[in-house]
């Protein structure tokens, strides 16, 4: 690990307007999980730090100008948000994939897609029409339905997209007029306190975005449970997701919760009938288990193929696994980054480690690569892998692994393909592949996933509505529904010509 001693604090912690120092003086080192090292440090906040967040986002709230800014002024913020993202992309990027683990081109792409985000939300109020009439019957009777911030929003968000998963619940959020303290994952905060810095040089007013850099069990429960906090965001796992509805169960605040994923890829024979066609479905199928190595809620980690070209299917999936190039996402042809953490690259061997005992059958990957100029020995990374023969039974199709391990299970019926697809406690996203239009409806309307991809996998609109069935969790995020999230509604009823009712004659 590199000297820390040459690496100075930062003041991470933003509340009212002001950068500080955690209230106890802790620090946090974070690492780069392609080498290990650390390359800063920041605050290392708790629930002192957290009181006094959330009590500049109730004061700025309660007494400041930004609940009451006219749609349109908040719409350009937004805009000139996306601008300065834009500007700082390269840098931005860089900062994401250290952070992260990710390639430099993957940060790219998900600056542009944070960007992207805000100028959605802005779009979307500014175009809105005041409110819904409500017809009352009477010409004498105005009644419209509004929609009105919640209030002070906590925004716990994970660490494998730290900022484009910020973004979708920031830019909501100041879009309907609320006030908001974030607290990014502890081992992957920096782009977030980048943005807190480019959303007050775009003119935010002091004390509408805050942030607590610090760990789940102290700040994210604290968040949670604030009496002061009007709606909790959560994006990450299933256990933490249940504690932070438990913990905001008290004070009855709206919660969001983002969880887990354990998503089917189904591919039917027919959709590999053509060269090109086989050749395409492998491709994705690839991308959809292995992108960011595996780290993303919605890959596609159960390969539920079609019997009769299971065996050509696998060995031609497993031959282009062992060809991904890992490294440092820095350098020039890496393909594919480290996991995030020593701590989850021991999660994911274990999990191979229980499906090889329970009888499935490695294809590649299973074991931590060679050291190489472009891929440290002290990083954290591990092979593409793939395993064959997998059943139902077995941890590693049951469990959300979060890492570059692909299970293959084979069908032979459409209705036992659905069957297979559906047999989860989760149901975020899930792929279908097949010629047969009419089939990839019917199926597509079958599964019980959030977000179904037909002869694709992994895009999404921020136009669509993003969240899931099941476990998978109660919120949604981008699209007309992702603004809801951080809405009140209210009824406004004027009687214009209001008169005695002469129910009681006293």
């Amino acid at each position: 690990m590199a000297d820390s001693t040459a690496l100075r604090a930062r003041d991470t912690i933003y509340a009212g307007g002001e950068w500080r120092a955690a209230v106890s003086g802790a620090t946090r080192e974070i690492l780069d999980p392609a080498d290990a090292r650390a390359f800063a440090v920041v605050a290392e906040g708790d629930e002192k730090d957290t009181d006094l967040a959330v009590a500049a986002a109730r004061r700025a709230f309660d007494e400041g100008p930004w609940p009451r800014t006219p749609v349109t002024e908040r719409a350009a913020l937004l805009r000139r948000v996306a601008g300065l993202l834009v500007r700082d992309r390269e840098e931005l990027g860089l900062l994401e994939a250290q952070d992260a683990g990710k390639t430099v081109e993957e940060g790219r792409v998900d600056i542009d897609c944070v960007a992207d985000a805000f100028r959605y939300f802005a779009d979307l109020v500014a175009a809105e029409a005041p409110g819904r009439v409500v017809d009352a019957g009477s010409p004498d009777i105005h009644s419209v339905v509004v929609h009105e911030p919640v209030g002070v929003c906590a925004l716990i968000t994970p660490w494998n997209y730290p900022l484009l998963q910020a973004s979708w619940k920031i830019a909501p959020a100041l879009a309907a007029g609320n006030t908001f303290v974030v607290k990014p994952s502890e081992i992957t905060p920096m782009t977030t306190v980048a943005l807190i810095g480019l959303l007050t040089e775009a003119g935010l007013p002091a004390g509408v975005a805050n942030i607590v850099t610090g760990p789940g069990h102290t700040v994210g429960a604290r968040m949670a449970e604030h009496p002061d906090v009007d709606l909790v965001s959560f994006t990450g796992g299933l256990v933490s997701g249940t504690k932070v509805a438990q913990a905001a169960a008290p004070t009855v605040k709206k919660v969001a919760l983002e969880l887990g994923g354990k998503n089917p890829n189904v591919v039917f024979a027919d959709a590999c009938a053509t060269e090109e066609g086989f050749d395409t479905a492998v491709d994705q199928a690839l991308n959809a288990a292995f992108i960011h190595s595996g780290q993303v809620c919605s890959a596609g980690a159960r390969l539920i193929v079609e019997e009769s070209v299971r065996d050509r299917f696998v060995a031609e999936l497993a031959r282009r696994a062992e060809k991904i190039r890992l490294g440092q996402g820095t350098e020039d042809g890496v393909e594919c980054g480290p996991l995030v953490s020593a701590q989850q690259r021991e999660k994911v061997e274990s999990y191979v480690d229980s499906a090889l005992k329970e009888g499935a059958v490695l294809r590649c990957g299973g074991k931590r690569p060679e050291p190489a100029p472009e891929r440290p020995a002290s990083g954290y990374f591990y092979e593409p892998t793939v395993l064959d023969r997998c059943h139902r039974e077995m941890r590693v199709v049951r469990e959300e692994v979060f890492g570059p391990v692909l299970t293959v299970e084979t069908f032979r019926t459409e209705d036992e393909a659905v069957a297979l697809a559906n047999d989860t406690e989760y149901g975020l996203a899930g792929g279908v592949w097949t010629a047969d239009p009419g089939r990839a409806r019917r199926v597509a309307g079958r599964l019980r996933h959030g977000t179904v991809w037909i002869n694709d996998f992994h895009p999404y609109l921020p136009q669509a509505e993003w969240g899931g069935f099941g476990k998978s969790g109660t919120g949604r995020e981008l699209g007309p529904a992702g603004l809801a999230e951080y809405r009140e509604t209210k009824h406004v009823y004027q009687n214009l010509a209001p008169a005695p009712v002469r129910w009681f004659r006293g």
